[in-house]
This record gives structure tokens, sequence and C-alpha cells, in this order.
């Protein structure tokens, strides 16, 4: 179960106000994404995939929190909402190795909580891996390829050897869509070839004044 479009969009003007900052707009921008690679595959849903997009990164409406945080309140509001789909968004769409992240015993109960959801979930279905691929195909300010958004989120978070391995899957996420497209992913994200070449500053969070 999910919610409508119009639902989702409402829910991230509700976040927006909750917590400013640009991974809002990044949102939208991987539910078009993701809509308009499904668009191109016959066995999918191309409205599902643009409201998973939308909603994938809802755990930010908490605040400025880390990975596993804002995947952790993500999945925990949408399940409150009944959206089960939308949850398990949340809990996959950053961890693209899937059960093989967790070579170690996380310490908070809410890393521990994600790993027992990965692990059991089974094998990524075909939006799991979607939303992962378009996460990182979508900035704030558009869409990007592939090296591009690597290099900022390694410019923000720091290069570590998981990211790498997870580099690689989405790599082999993006040729099996693109065969399954019959088209390279980037044809159909608007305006690929300005927005690459921007180089805003990684984002930071306002110091709090208080």
């Amino acid at each position: 179960m999910f919610p409508s479009v119009k639902e989702a969009l409402e829910e991230l003007e509700i976040a927006r106000k909750l917590n400013p900052g640009p991974w809002v707009d990044h949102s939208k921008n991987v539910g078009i994404a993701a809509r308009n690679i499904a668009e191109k595959i016959h066995d999918m849903d191309s409205e599902k995939a643009y409201i998973l997009g939308l909603l994938h990164d809802i755990g930010r409406r908490v605040g400025i929190v880390n990975i596993p945080r804002h995947v952790y309140e993500g999945y925990k509001y949408c399940m409150e909402k009944g959206w089960d789909e939308p949850a398990r968004i949340c809990m996959t769409h950053s961890y693209l190795r899937m059960q093989n992240e967790f070579s170690y015993e996380p310490e908070t109960g809410h890393e521990k909580a994600i790993k027992d959801y990965i692990i059991n979930c089974g094998e990524p279905n075909d939006y799991d891996k979607l939303i992962q691929l378009c996460d990182s195909l979508a900035a704030d300010y558009g869409f990007v390829i592939l090296e591009k958004r690597f290099v900022d989120v390694t410019r923000r978070y720091g290069i570590m050897e998981g990211y790498i391995k997870g580099w690689e899957i989405a790599f082999k996420i993006k040729e099996d869509f693109e065969e399954r497209m019959g088209c390279s992913i980037y044809d159909v994200l608007p305006d690929i070839g300005r927005t690459t070449l921007l180089c805003p500053k990684p984002w930071k969070p306002p110091v709090n004044q208080c």
C-alpha cells in the first residue's frame, strides 16, 4: 500500500517546513528519475515508482540525521501511515549491498532494527533497485551522471570501502535497466547534460545558534 502522488507531494512540503534543506528537491528529482525510467519498462508501474522516489528520504523530516537514522525514521513513519511499500524503500535505498552491508554488529537500537529488516527482507526487487539507482542520479539541482553523484556524496561523508562496492552495484543496476529500456538511462533524465556540469559546493546544515 502507498499514498497517491498528491499525498506524497504534500508530505514532502510538510517535511520541508520541519527540516528545510536540499533533500526535499533531491527527493522530488529521485521521483522524476524513477518515473521516467519505469515508463520505459513494460512490467513496472511508473506512478508507483514516482511515489516511492518521492518518499525514500521522508525520514529526514525529523531533522538533521545520519544515514541509519533517516532510514529508520522513514520506515517508522511510513508504517504508521500504513504505507508498507514506501516503508520498505526507506529501508533499502541506502543499502545497495543489502545483506552484505552487515558484516558487523550494530550498536544502536535503530541500526539493529535496520540490519534485522534487511537480512530478512529477501532479494531486492525492481523498485528497490530503481530507487537505489535514482538516489545516485538525482541532486537537488537536477540530474547528474553516476560518477558525479558519487563524488558529491564522498565529499560530504568521506570515503569508505563499502561505498566503492556499492558503486559497482549501482553500475550493474544501471546496465540491467538500460538493457530492459533499450536506451541509456541518461536519455530520459531532463537536462542532464547541463546539470552534470554544474559544480555547487556540498551543502552543509546551518549552525545552531542557540
